[in-house]
C-alpha cells in the first residue's frame, strides 16, 4: 500500500468524523502498514513527542519541568530523520516513566493512571524511538493515543479535534514521503 493510499483511507476517516461526529478508534490500524518501514516508525514517534512537548495545557511545577526538558531534547530535532542523543532521551524517558507510576487494581488487572496525556505522548515517542518498540503496532498505537478524543456523546473515540490530528498525520506522512524523492 503506498502512502497515498494509506493518505486517502486516513481522508476517509477523517470525513467519516466530519459526517457522524465519531468513528471507532480501529480505523486507524490501516496506518500501520506505512510503520513497516522502520525510519518511519521513529520519525513519526518523534513527530508526535515534538507535538506533545508544544501543546499549550495546564500542568503541575514538575510536569512542565518534564515538558521543558523535552522541548529543549527535541528543539533542534530534524523529525525526518532524527538523531538524538542516547543518553539524555534515555534520562528523559525513565523520569516520565517514574513521573507517571501509579497504578490501579481494577478487575481485569493493573491499570496506570495518567494524568498528563502530552508527557504520556512523550513517553511513547522516546519509547520508540530508543528502540523499545519497532513493531507497526506501536506505531498504530501512538497514533491512536495521539488522536483519541473523549466526548460524552460518543465516549473515547475519534471525534472533534482527532480530525485535526489526523490531517497533521497526514501532512506528516507527505512530508516524509517527499523527502524521500528529493533524497533517492
Amino acid at each position: 500500500m503506498k502512502h497515498t493510499a494509506i493518505s486517502d483511507k486516513l481522508r476517509e476517516i477523517a470525513a467519516a468524523i466530519e459526517q457522524r461526529g465519531s468513528v471507532n478508534l480501529t480505523r486507524l490500524t490501516v496506518i500501520k502498514k506505512w510503520f513497516e518501514v522502520p525510519s518511519h516508525l521513529s520519525s513519526f514517534a518523534i513527530f508526535i513527542a515534538d507535538h506533545a512537548s508544544r501543546r499549550k495545557t495546564k500542568t503541575t511545577k514538575k510536569a512542565g519541568e518534564l515538558i521543558r526538558e523535552a522541548r529543549t531534547l527535541l528543539a533542534d530535532v530534524d523529525a525526518f530523520a532524527p538523531k538524538i542523543p542516547h543518553k539524555p532521551a534515555t534520562r528523559l524517558y525513565v523520569a516520565l516513566q517514574a513521573f507517571q507510576n501509579e497504578h490501579r487494581n481494577v478487575p481485569w488487572g493493573a491499570v496506570r493512571i495518567i494524568r498528563d496525556h502530552n508527557l504520556f505522548l512523550i513517553e511513547c515517542g522516546l519509547h520508540i524511538y530508543l528502540a523499545h518498540g519497532d513493531a507497526p503496532t506501536e506505531g498504530y498505537r501512538l497514533a491512536a493515543n495521539y488522536c483519541e478524543n473523549y466526548d460524552p456523546r460518543y465516549g473515547n473515540s475519534l471525534n472533534g479535534p482527532s480530525r485535526r490530528r489526523i490531517e497533521e498525520i497526514i501532512d506528516f506522512i507527505h512530508h516524509v514521503e517527499a523527502r524521500k524523492k528529493v533524497n533517492a
